[in-house]
This record gives C-alpha cells, sequence and structure tokens, in this order.
C-alpha cells in the first residue's frame, strides 16, 4: 500500500493554495480487518494496492497517508485536551486520507465509490479543498490592506 505520499511544503508555506482541484478522502471505519481470515486480508490488501497504483499511474493521487490510532482532542477557548486517543469511544476511527487531484467533486465521488474497503462498511468522506481558508477570506474583506500585510507577516 501507499504509505506516507506528501509533498513537502516551499520555503515557510504552511497552507497551500496552489491545488485547485483537490479534493479530500477521509476514510472512516471499525477496524475490519480484525474480523477477517489471513486470506481475505491478503486479498483485500492486494485489492487496495492495485486500487492506490491506479491512482497514482492516472496521476490522480496527490498525497495519502494513514493516520494513527492514538492523538488528542483539543478543544474550546484555553485548548484543553478533552480526549486522549486511541477513542475507545467512537464506533468509527477516521484511519487515513487521499489528497485527489481530479477535476471536479463528482470525479473524486466516483474515485471515493471504487474504494475496495467500502464492502466492510467503511465511509469515504469527500471534501473539496478551499481556495482560501474562510477567516483569511473574511479578514480580506473587512480588515484594511496594511492590516492584513501585518497579520501575515
Amino acid at each position: 500500500m501507499i504509505e506516507n505520499i506528501n509533498p513537502q511544503p516551499k520555503g515557510n508555506e504552511v497552507m497551500s493554495t496552489e491545488n485547485k482541484n483537490g479534493y479530500l478522502l477521509l476514510f472512516r471505519g471499525k477496524e475490519w480487518w480484525n474480523g477477517v481470515s489471513p486470506e481475505e486480508l491478503q486479498r483485500m490488501m492486494d485489492r487496495v494496492k492495485d486500487w492506490f497504483d491506479g491512482l497514482a499511474a492516472s496521476g490522480k493521487l496527490k498525497a495519502a497517508q494513514p493516520l494513527a490510532r492514538e492523538g488528542a482532542l483539543v478543544s474550546g477557548k484555553n485548548g484543553r485536551i478533552l480526549a486522549d486517543g486511541p477513542f475507545a469511544e467512537s464506533k468509527e476511527v477516521i484511519g487515513g486520507y487521499v489528497l485527489l487531484d481530479v477535476d471536479s467533486l463528482d470525479e473524486a465521488i466516483v474515485i471515493a465509490q471504487s474504494c475496495p474497503t467500502l464492502e466492510f462498511d467503511t465511509q469515504v468522506e469527500v471534501r473539496p479543498v478551499a481556495e482560501e481558508c474562510p477567516m483569511t477570506a473574511r479578514a480580506r474583506r473587512i480588515m484594511p490592506e496594511d492590516q492584513l500585510a501585518a497579520a501575515a507577516a
């Protein structure tokens, strides 16, 4: 399976807006692989590898990584850690992501619908990558240019 396919940011770039055709697939589900036979697991691993290889060969795969089960949930005004991972209280976890470079939401959905793990009740959330952070867009509309430049420095 393809792992850790990530372009490195250039310079001090934190958020990139160069991928105008970006769509993110988020994989949600239970750990179905614990309940299948070794033969079924191997068959599914082969199918998933073929799926990733096809996306890579077509030039549509921009990045992909699995996500570890451990982590933390941070929320609130003080940035408190509300929960340490793994998140056993959750029935589903986000297991990984794929960043696609395709022309439309419909094309991204078709790719998501072809994911082999769907037969194990996983879900693939398809989200367009925004061209701009909504907070930045609002700041541009309501803040003077010199204030924006100072905030960006």
